[in-house]
């Protein structure tokens, strides 16, 4: 999660309506390219014949394969594509992700985007635009703090409700015609799949068809008719000359026709879908599983109306998970912000003759120091209690592995790596892959979503992938007499100082 420090919200500038001048777009790069093959959701598989029943779990680790999935499936959906995500860029990927979903709202899909306020990136001119399509409507979650408000709207909002700025919803999920979902760690942005050529995040989503799909769409239900979701019409008003609908539509299919926004190794890749999933079928990498469930925070998590001191559904999850361990528990978590319900959790599982392993990241390879802050006021306090820590590398060997193969063919360059995965295996039995960091934001005050896989296969596999990224080449492992944070810059380690000021509660 790019976690930024909200009073800096305050002072980011309002979104205003456009007044960019489009110079008059002279190449037809779309012209250019060879026309699609018609794709088919059930050039997978046949629905119809599925087992109500089972699961169908395929564990997407590498970057690219996770964007070509979303891709292909976008281009193979015929009714519906609803998609809820924090962090929804426009940046290259971005861009080329809502062309296709404007693609698929051209041909009659209905298409449904729900994106937290707090991390919009795009101007709010071109969210109305894209509204405007009837088949394609935008709603803002939680709108306080950025869209449609304007500086002295955000400075007293942050300073009235704080906590309620704070709410964000992290859930992310991608659900085609309700019979395929994808969800896990990955916001849509350059570096969740490894095309940001500065910083790029290790990062785990899962492909999900057959019975458990239904709780994924009954959950984005639950969000989309939620108050706090709020059309992003009734949050700004412009004209349509002032939107320049079909100039911004023309833009955008232009800028994901060029190949030099969009690779055609890559379209290329994408063409190869189902040859690329039946492959992955015979060779047993999508598994057919009877219980898989898909917990979900409801919308307006702990908004204090309970008068509770913080948790959600997900939260209770895991922390049953966790007092039921009996052998092992492997975690990876990019930001591990411990209290004492963790702490004391672990403890009693470790008294128990339960391995306790978490992978997180370093002060070298974290994206948020704000984190990391709450990391090293706790860590000594874990390493006692017996929890094996390590510490993910900037320069992991994994990268090379797991990272986006057509970038690296094309460009030789060697981005920081961060870890942003969030999963968990227990006992080798049960594999978790979701949402959900280890920090209190994620206990107490965003939505979070994870999938919890009660399959030996699946969760070995996990394990084992979880395992190689620990090893020396991957990862220091933190003792109490050892960490890495000497292996920073001192200008990373002064700004990590000055965070020690940031109420642990809120990281």
């Amino acid at each position: 999660m790019k976690f930024q420090f909200l009073f800096l919200l305050a002072i980011s500038i309002a979104c205003s309506a456009d007044k960019r001048q489009y110079d008059p777009i002279t190449e037809d790069y779309c012209a250019l390219l060879t026309e699609p093959s018609v794709k088919k959701l059930e050039q997978l598989m046949n629905f119809a014949e599925l087992d109500s029943t089972k699961t169908g779990v395929l564990v997407l680790e590498e970057g690219d394969v996770s964007m070509i999935f979303r891709a292909w499936l976008s281009d193979a959906a015929q009714e519906s594509i609803d998609i809820q995500y924090f962090i929804f860029s426009g940046d290259n990927v971005g861009l080329i992700a809502v062309d296709y979903l404007l693609r698929a709202a051209e041909r009659g899909v209905m298409v449904r985007l729900l994106v937290d306020d707090i991390m919009v990136e795009a101007d709010a001119d071109e969210l109305l635009a894209l509204d405007s399509h009837p088949n394609l409507e935008i709603r803002i979650y939680n709108p306080t703090a950025n869209i449609g408000k304007n500086l002295s709207s955000k400075i007293k909002t942050l300073a009235q409700d704080f906590r309620g700025v704070n709410q964000r919803m992290h859930n992310k999920t991608f659900n085609v015609d309700g019979k395929v979902i994808i969800t896990g760690g990955r916001n849509i942005a350059d570096e969740y799949f490894d095309y940001d050529h500065a910083y790029n995040f290790r990062d785990r989503d899962v492909m999900l068809v057959g019975e458990t799909v239904s709780s994924v769409t009954n959950s984005f239900e639950t969000f989309w008719k939620n108050d706090l979701s709020v059309p992003i019409e009734d949050l700004i008003s412009l004209s349509k000359e002032e939107m320049n609908v079909d100039v911004k539509f023309e833009y955008l299919h232009q800028y994901a026709c060029s190949t030099n926004n969009f690779w055609p190794e890559v379209r290329e890749n994408i063409e190869n879908v189902p040859v690329l999933f039946h492959q992955l079928n015979a060779t047993g990498q999508v598994a057919w599983v009877d219980d898989v469930s898909f917990v979900s925070d409801l919308p307006g998590k702990n908004d204090g109306s309970e008068g509770l001191g913080g948790g959600g559904m997900s939260t209770d999850a895991l922390i049953k998970l966790i007092s039921e361990a009996e052998e092992s528990i492997f975690i990876q978590t990019p930001y591990l912000v411990t209290t004492e319900l963790s702490q004391q959790l672990f403890q009693k599982a470790i008294k128990r003759g339960v391995e306790i392993k978490i992978l997180t990241n370093s002060l070298m390879s974290t994206d948020n120091l704000e984190a990391f802050s709450g990391y090293k006021r706790e860590r000594k306090v874990l390493l006692d209690i017996g929890v094996q820590i390590y510490e993910f590398k900037p320069d992991a060997a994994i990268r090379y592995q797991v990272m986006t193969g057509a970038l690296q063919r094309k460009i030789n360059f060697r981005p920081t790596f961060g870890l942003h995965a969030k999963s968990m295996v227990v006992d080798n039995e049960i594999a978790v892959i979701g949402t959900f960091n280890l920090d209190p934001r994620s206990a107490n005050l965003n939505t979070e979503c994870i999938a919890v896989i009660q399959d030996s296969t699946i969760a070995t596999n996990l394990a084992n992938t979880m395992l190689v990224e620990l090893q020396p080449e991957n990862a220091w492992q933190t003792t109490v007499d050892f960490n890495p944070d000497e292996y920073a810059s001192k200008g990373k380690r002064f700004q990590l100082w000055l965070r020690g000021v940031v109420p642990k509660s809120i990281l």
